[in-house]
């Protein structure tokens, strides 16, 4: 029977070898995919390469990873946590949400996010697995493989990471520290041809803590018109500015430019590992509706939704008080401020004061140095003699440059400004 079934199974399915005692006997070999291959995260690739050993004698000052959750002293709102235990507890929202979320979820964030001049509706919001996520489904539904999109330099590791794992070619574009991060709109525009799919502009800025103008912006966006490429807009730290500095979103400037706007919960709520992210749809001109739309759709499938019972929480958690929000970024203006105000004192380095999000960039002169390499054997030789650790800049396609996280309490950010201080007097020419 199974012989005369064999030779019954012919065409395109049909058995062509059987395993024999020989094949057995052989080791196993598996390869993984492309993808996985081309998969690279460049902060794993650096990090876990240093010698990342501490000075025993001193305690560890960790402002290197943009987590927030990382001291205690930004806890998520009482609000924020009632509103996700309501929904665990009360059972309703154990099973499968639908894949682009909840609709009551998605008219919650369309109602937070909206604006006078960029107006949304439940139906142009898709829930992501964190903003990490929305990331991912804004580059997958606007570029093919053999395509490229243009991202920032210095820039998020990410935008890297999801695109070249998918075959989609990253081209950088400058950002100029002595503008305070603004883009480099020549070397931008040079970098355009007709595969390109996307411009990725963060803002504000990890790892630089600007913050663009509205006149940048409007600059911006008649770049992106005028070659007819949309903007995939990271907004995650939307409105986490100092006093006196001014947010603008993307689409609130934009009347021509179709833009994918990506956010979540992770920064301004200090939540991270909720995972709760979305993608906006801002459909100027109706650009995104033949494909667009759907295809965004069509992708949120794969993973079957969101975490369900804290995007069943939205609602209620999007209505934490604008107070928590505020004291929340006193504190890190403060620590920012600190660390800009003592390191700007130090021969040797040029911090560049951010104007918001988490984060600060300094500047490296290597020349006034006589045992650095490079950023990352500066951040290496700082951690083992002085246990701060800063993430070294080279991660973000920028060299001589280290990124400082100043969501840490002041106190120890106060003490890691007087560690680096004393590190680089110590290794002065």
């Amino acid at each position: 029977f199974f012989a005369a079934s064999c030779t019954s199974l012919k065409g395109p399915h049909s058995i062509v070898k059987l395993p024999t005692a020989d094949m057995a006997s052989e080791a196993w070999s598996v390869a993984a995919s492309q993808t996985a291959q081309r998969t690279y995260n460049p902060i794993r690739a650096i990090v876990d390469t240093m010698n990342l050993q501490p000075n025993p004698e001193k305690e560890l000052i960790p402002l290197s990873i943009g987590d927030p959750t990382a001291f205690p002293n930004l806890p998520p709102a009482a609000t924020a946590v009632q509103a996700v235990v309501d929904k665990l507890t009360g059972g309703k929202n154990n099973g499968y949400p639908q894949s682009i979320g909840y609709a009551d979820s998605r008219a919650a964030i369309a109602k937070f996010c909206t604006s006078p001049s960029a107006p949304l509706e439940a139906k142009d919001v898709i829930i992501a697995s964190g903003c990490s996520g929305a990331i991912d489904l804004a580059i997958s539904v606007l570029a093919d493989p053999g395509k490229n999109i243009l991202i920032p330099r210095p820039g998020f590791s990410l935008y890297k990471t999801i695109s070249t794992s998918k075959g989609i070619e990253t081209r950088s574009y400058n950002l100029l520290p002595e503008k305070s991060w603004e883009i480099d709109l020549k070397h931008l525009e040079s970098l355009v041809d007709d595969k390109t799919a996307a411009i990725i502009v963060t803002n504000p800025s990890n790892p630089c803590g600007s913050v663009f103008s509205a006149e940048h912006i409007k600059e911006i966006l008649e770049v992106a018109h005028r070659l007819r490429v949309p903007i995939i807009a990271d907004e995650v730290y939307e409105k986490m500015v100092f006093t006196g500095v001014e947010y603008h979103s993307f689409a609130e400037l934009s009347t021509e430019v179709p833009i994918l706007a990506c956010g979540g919960i992770a920064k301004r709520f200090v939540v991270p590992g909720w995972r709760i992210g979305w993608v906006l749809i801002h459909d100027r001109n109706d650009a995104f509706k033949a494909t667009v739309r759907q295809g965004l759709v069509q992708l949120s499938q794969l993973i079957l939704g969101a975490n369900s019972f804290v995007q069943a929480a939205l609602p209620a958690l999007l209505e934490t008080p604008a107070s928590y929000m505020q004291g929340n970024m006193a504190h890190i203006q403060a620590a920012a401020m600190a660390c800009y105000e003592g390191l700007v004192k130090v021969p040797g380095l040029t911090p560049v004061m951010p104007q918001g999000a988490m984060y600060i960039m300094v500047g490296i002169d290597m020349g006034q140095f006589k045992d650095f390499a490079d950023d990352r054997d500066f951040c290496q030789k700082l951690l083992t003699e002085q246990s701060v650790f800063c993430l070294p800049a080279q991660i973000f396609e920028y060299p001589n440059y280290f990124r400082i996280v100043t969501t840490v309490p002041l106190d120890k950010m106060s003490t890691a400004v007087a560690r680096i201080t004393e590190f680089c007097d110590a290794h002065r020419k």
